[in-house]
C-alpha cells in the first residue's frame, strides 16, 4: 500500500525507519533546527520554512505562500512511491496533513475530495489542517473548493499533544472510495 506517513518532528527518525520512507517533506519555522533522519536521503528532502499561521502579515512569521505549495506538488509528483511518504512539521497537526492532501492529490487528481479528507479524519482524529495551505492547494490543484470545503465539512480535530503520527492511505485506482 502507498501512503503518506505524517509526523511530529519528534518521531521522524522512528517513523522513517518503522514505515521504510526514503522520501520526505519538512513544514518548519525558518530558525527550526533538527536533523535529518539518515534514512532520508539529502536530495529527497524538501524543507519548506514557514510558520503555522493562516494569515500572511503577521510580523516576522511567515506564512504558506504559492511557491511552498508549488514545491509540494512538484515533490510530491517526483516521488517514486516505492516507499511511504513522509511529510511533517512541528506537532504533526496542521502544516503537514495539509500538505500531505496536496501530495495526495498531486500523485491523483481523479481522487474525491470528502473521501481523500474523511481517510484523513479516519487516520487521525487529531488533525486540523492549516487553513492557508489547503486553501492555496485547493486552488493551485484546480479543485474548484471542493478541498475547502470538505475540510470544513469534518471541521476542527480534537486536542493534541503532539506525539500522534499517523498513515494516510492513498488513493487506489479501480478502489470503490
Amino acid at each position: 500500500m502507498t501512503a503518506i506517513v505524517v509526523s511530529p518532528l519528534a518521531r521522524i527518525a522512528e517513523m522513517a525507519v518503522r514505515h521504510g520512507a526514503r522520501e520526505m517533506i519538512s513544514l518548519m519555522a525558518k530558525e527550526q533546527a533538527f536533523h535529518r533522519p539518515a534514512v532520508i536521503r539529502a536530495d529527497r528532502h524538501l524543507l519548506l520554512g514557514m510558520n503555522d499561521i493562516s494569515f500572511a502579515g503577521t510580523g516576522d512569521l511567515v506564512a504558506p505562500q504559492e511557491t511552498h505549495v508549488r514545491e509540494i506538488i512538484d515533490f510530491a509528483q517526483s516521488w517514486d512511491r516505492a516507499s511511504p511518504l513522509l511529510i511533517h512539521c512541528w506537532m504533526g497537526v496542521s502544516r503537514s496533513p495539509a500538505a500531505a492532501l496536496i501530495a495526495a492529490l498531486a500523485v491523483h487528481p481523479e481522487e474525491e475530495d470528502a473521501a481523500l479528507v474523511h481517510r484523513l479524519r479516519a487516520a487521525s482524529p487529531y488533525a486540523t489542517p492549516n487553513a492557508r495551505l489547503v486553501a492555496l492547494g485547493d486552488e493551485m490543484l484546480g479543485r474548484k473548493g471542493r478541498l475547502v470545503a470538505a475540510i470544513k465539512a469534518i471541521g476542527r480535530g480534537a486536542d493534541a499533544d503532539g506525539n500522534a503520527p499517523f498513515v494516510l492511505p492513498l488513493f487506489a485506482r479501480g478502489s470503490s472510495e
